[in-house]
C-alpha cells in the first residue's frame, strides 16, 4: 500500500511539473493565450465586484477556465503541426482553423453567458 501511495504522490508531483511546464511554454510564446489571460483576470474580478450569485460566479470563471483550456489545446495543435512540417497544407490550414475556431466559439459563449447574466 505505502509503495502504491508513494508512486502515485510521484506520478502526480510529475502531471503537475509537465502541466507547469506546458503552461509556461505557451504564456512565454503565444500572445493570444497572454491576452485572454487577461480577459480572464478582468472577467474573474467582474464577477466579484458585481451583484451576482454563487451560480453565476461559478458558471463565469468556469467559462474563462474552459476558454483557457482551449487556447492551451489550439497551441498544442498549431506546434505539432509545425514540428511535423512547415509546408504549407490545406489539412494543416484546416486543422489549425479549427483549433482557433474552437477557442472562438468558447469566447463567444463566455460572452453570451455574461450577456444573459447581465441583461436576463
Amino acid at each position: 500500500m505505502i509503495k502504491w501511495v508513494c508512486y502515485e504522490w510521484r506520478r502526480l508531483v510529475h502531471r503537475c511539473v509537465w502541466s507547469w511546464q506546458g503552461f509556461s511554454a505557451t504564456w512565454i510564446e503565444e500572445p493570444s493565450f497572454r491576452g485572454w489571460v487577461l480577459a480572464n483576470l478582468i472577467s474573474a474580478a467582474m464577477t466579484f465586484v458585481l451583484d451576482l450569485s454563487g451560480g453565476e460566479q461559478a458558471l463565469l470563471l468556469a467559462i474563462g477556465m474552459v476558454l483557457l483550456a482551449m487556447e492551451l489545446v489550439n497551441s498544442a495543435i498549431e506546434r505539432t503541426i509545425d514540428y511535423i512540417s512547415e509546408d504549407i497544407h490545406p489539412l494543416a490550414k484546416a486543422a489549425k482553423d479549427a483549433g482557433s475556431a474552437a477557442v472562438a466559439v468558447t469566447a463567444l459563449g463566455g460572452g453570451m453567458a455574461w450577456l444573459a447574466i447581465l441583461f436576463g
